[in-house]
Parts: C-alpha cells; sequence; structure tokens
C-alpha cells in the first residue's frame, strides 16, 4: 500500500463531546463518499444494539470490538473479501482497548495505509492511565486534547466516581460502566477539594 495514514488519540473527560465529534466526523466521510468504519468495544455495555450514541441523540451503527478480537486479522480479512481498503476507522471508547489491539491498530495504519482516530478517556476515576489509551499515547502519530470546563471555569482533567449522593469514590475496580449518574469531569484542584469533603464527612459520619 502506497498510501500513508495516521494514528490518531483524541482525549477528553466525560462530556466533552468526544463521541459527538466522532459521529459528526462519519457523517462528513460518508457524505464526501469514503469509505470508513466505525467501532466500539463492547464492554460499554450501555447499548442493547452496536450503536455508538451521543449524549445529544445522534446515534451510527458500528462494529462491537470484543476484548480477544485480533483487530488487524479483521481488516486483513475484511479487505481481502471486498478489495476495499477503509480510509477511516473510526473508534469510540478507545481506553477499553488492550495494548495489542492498539499495536494491532498502529500495523493497520502502516500496512494499509487506513487514518484510524482513536477516541475516549485518557484516565479513569482515580486519576491513573487506562491500558488502551497509556498504549495510544506511546504510538500514535497525533496526540490531541479535546477539552471542556469544569463548574469553577477551569479545565476538567478527572472523570471522578460519585455515588448515589454525589460524594466522591475513590475505590473500586477501574472499569465501572456509567454516565452523569456515576461521573462528574473535574479539574483537579475540585477533585482533590471534593475528595477531602467526602473524607471529613465519613469521619464525622463515624465518629
Amino acid at each position: 500500500m502506497n498510501t500513508i495514514g495516521k494514528l490518531y488519540f483524541r482525549y477528553g473527560t466525560m462530556g466533552s463531546a468526544k463521541t459527538a465529534l466522532l459521529l459528526t466526523q462519519a457523517y462528513n466521510f460518508e457524505e464526501r463518499g469514503m469509505e470508513y468504519l466505525c467501532m466500539k468495544p463492547i464492554i460499554d455495555d450501555r447499548e442493547s444494539e452496536n450503536v455508538i450514541r451521543s449524549r445529544i441523540g445522534i446515534e451510527r451503527r458500528c462494529e462491537w470490538i470484543y476484548p480477544e478480537m485480533d483487530l488487524y486479522a479483521h481488516i486483513k480479512e475484511l479487505y481481502e473479501r471486498t478489495l476495499v481498503v477503509k480510509d477511516w476507522i473510526l473508534i469510540d471508547e478507545a481506553q477499553f482497548l488492550s495494548e495489542s489491539q492498539v499495536d494491532q491498530l498502529a500495523r493497520i495504519v502502516d500496512d494499509y495505509g487506513s487514518n484510524v482516530v482513536c477516541y475516549g478517556l485518557r484516565t479513569d476515576f482515580q486519576s491513573h492511565l487506562f491500558e488502551g489509551s497509556r498504549r495510544l499515547m506511546e504510538l500514535a502519530d497525533s496526540v490531541e486534547e479535546i477539552k471542556s470546563t469544569c463548574s469553577c471555569g477551569r479545565k476538567t482533567i478527572i472523570n471522578a466516581r460519585i455515588d448515589a449522593m454525589g460524594q466522591i469514590v475513590t475505590d473500586g475496580a477501574q472499569v465501572e460502566i456509567g454516565g452523569d449518574d456515576k461521573y462528574v469531569a473535574l479539574c483537579r484542584r475540585c477533585w482533590r477539594n471534593r475528595r477531602i469533603e467526602s473524607t471529613n464527612r465519613n469521619a464525622i459520619k463515624f465518629d
């Protein structure tokens, strides 16, 4: 393949319109008659159908990415069956990819010249990198932050997990699927202050 593709990682906190941007990009490709494919890890099970859906209500069908799926083999088989190279591969919730799957995406870019754009979170509720995000930060040709604003006016960087009372949760499994009922995007200072408030509140409760 002579076409030169790139691997992109576009990350932001929850509510930063990552999915809306992906869907807008897919719509533009469709309007221009370009070959593209939308994909999403099946670990995000909030949808009963294989769709990517934005908070603003727009959606598009996609292919599931399974935990043990070899993405390079999948795209190779698709090419051999259709003899069509996808110009663009758009992936939502890319933080849930495994390290090996990100390596496979990089190989797709290098061998087939496709552009692969991964949208996702950079870090979890404890501010630690997800496996897929870490590998994308290491391998991507282009890394771009999709910025959003905390209620205090600063830039959000933390995907804080909250309980039913709105208090910050500091322990638990890295992956817990949820929306506004479980997560709130905060700047680092607000995250720290709300953690302190939750700790003090619990200390008073059990004193």
